[in-house]
């Protein structure tokens, strides 16, 4: 039975293992990292999946201003690990994930990644035309929600990360191209 419930300082290291196996450690060169990187996710909402104990699925929210909308959120990364794909799981983080940041009562989220699968939770592309990131997107990816009615429609200017920081260390690593980027992993 698969079981949906908040992150827990114990599940670190198995968060930190899937998210390998789904992204590489590319997944730290990636803009969204830089709203996330050195920041404690939204109250409540870091989310696993499990399955028997053993963490299969994650999904994390995190405070930021969307262009003058202090309330909203940026989700990311979710992850299912490669052997439970096509199970719905990814769905039941994102319905779940959702649901508690609207009843926490969060105006808007945004996210980079796929719009033919984030649609379907009501993402859409022209939710942030007047949004940009603090490094390269593709446009067609940079999706938002709206969870108050026209939360995003005056919104204007660069999203910027307002969460609660923690203590951070780096690590420099080897990407898949052999490059050398810094990595940041939460302090032991």
């Amino acid at each position: 039975m698969i079981t949906i419930r908040e992150e827990k300082m114990a599940d670190v290291s198995a968060r930190e293992a899937l998210l390998d196996e789904v992204f590489g450690i590319e997944r730290f060169e990636k803009t969204c990292e830089r709203l996330r990187a050195g920041r404690i996710p939204a109250n409540g909402l870091a989310l696993i999946a499990e399955v028997d104990g053993a963490i299969i699925g994650t999904v994390r929210l995190w405070h930021v201003n969307a262009g003058g909308v202090s309330d909203a959120l940026v989700l990311g990364p979710l992850a299912v690990a490669r052997s439970m794909h096509s199970m719905g799981i990814g769905a039941r983080l994102m319905r779940a994930a959702l649901n508690r940041a609207s009843l926490a009562g969060h105006s808007a989220v945004i996210l980079v990644g796929d719009a033919a699968y984030y649609s379907r939770f009501g993402f859409a592309a022209t939710l942030t035309d007047g949004l940009w990131l603090p490094g390269p997107v593709e446009r067609e990816r940079f999706l938002g929600l709206e969870l108050k009615a026209g939360a995003l429609s005056r919104a204007f200017g660069l999203v910027r990360a307002t969460g609660e920081c923690t203590e951070m260390e780096t690590e420099t690593v080897s990407n898949s191209a052999g490059d050398r980027v810094v990595a940041l992993r939460r302090a032991a």
